[in-house]
């Protein structure tokens, strides 16, 4: 038998350069399931992502999803892409066996915690948690934009890409800089003015259609400041600004390797719900 892709309608492509085309899994030409494939907005074709995979119970465990998977890289090399990415929840085990099988490793994973009680208080270590102010903003700014080109370098993106990336991204998210609605900024001050690093908490869905959370996009402790206690401190912070946007959850992404962050945020109760894996398609 075999199992093959057929587009269920036309490719779709975003001014950006983004794409996105839904396609039946067939076998021998009769449907047994779909997939959503697409790439990463504002990287145009560098990166290809699986958007779903399904195969209907009747036709399961007989190595259709993987083969399917396979196809699926297949169409993403012939768009351009020169990796593919995919989100699995943790709890789907075949799905996160098959990625391993075939090659994928984790980036990183989404990490969520339930806010349950009163808002935490601020620990007594000596440093005060308070909002960032414009001057610091622009110099956050400027370095984070560089910072976010430079990782998606390092990970094989084309230079010219990751930084269009970095731009649309920011400015996409932060609009209107430090006063987009629905932002908060903090820096967290040790001895009155030796800043020893900041937060950038936002409201976002994690589900598209989903309820809002709090989300963490950024954390960082100062060089010199580090193991002291502070990013516990800042994450606290980032607790309290959910509670006074009555947001009952809060998440963030952890890339993998950073032992240190993802210990301090299951110490804080975050699990992780979901990993993000990839795999060089060239």
């Amino acid at each position: 038998m075999t199992t093959t892709l057929r587009p269920t309608g036309p490719l779709q492509q975003a001014p950006d350069g983004t794409r996105s085309r839904s396609y039946d899994i067939c076998v021998n030409s009769r449907p047994v399931g779909a997939v959503e494939l697409g790439t990463l907005p504002g990287f145009g074709t560098a990166i290809g992502t699986v958007r779903s995979l399904r195969v209907d119970e009747p036709d399961r465990r007989r190595g259709r999803a993987t083969v399917a998977a396979l196809a699926a890289e297949e169409v993403l090399r012939g768009w351009g892409c020169r990796q593919i990415q995919v989100v699995v929840p943790v709890e789907a085990t075949v799905a996160l066996r098959m990625t391993e099988a075939l090659g994928y490793t984790e980036r990183g994973r989404t990490m969520v915690k339930d806010l349950e009680g009163p808002p935490p208080t601020p620990p007594d270590d000596g440093v005060t948690v308070r909002p960032m102010s414009e001057a610091e903003f622009q110099e956050w700014y400027a370095t984070a934009r560089e910072t976010f080109a430079r990782g998606w370098i390092t990970r094989g993106v084309p230079e010219a890409q990751a930084r269009a990336a970095s731009e649309t991204s920011h400015r996409t998210s932060l609009p209107d800089g430090l006063a987009t609605e629905g932002t908060a900024f903090h820096v967290a001050v040790r001895d009155e003015s030796v800043i020893a690093g900041h937060i950038w908490t936002g409201r976002r869905a994690l589900d598209p259609g989903g309820e809002p959370v709090a989300y963490v996009y950024d954390i960082e402790v100062a060089d010199g400041q580090r193991g002291r206690g502070y990013g516990r401190t800042l994450m606290l912070a980032a607790e309290r600004t959910a509670h006074g946007w009555g947001l009952r959850r809060i998440a963030l992404h952890v890339f993998a390797g950073n032992t240190p962050a993802t210990r301090l945020y299951e110490s804080l109760g975050y699990a992780t719900t979901h990993l993000h894996r990839f795999k060089p398609l060239l």
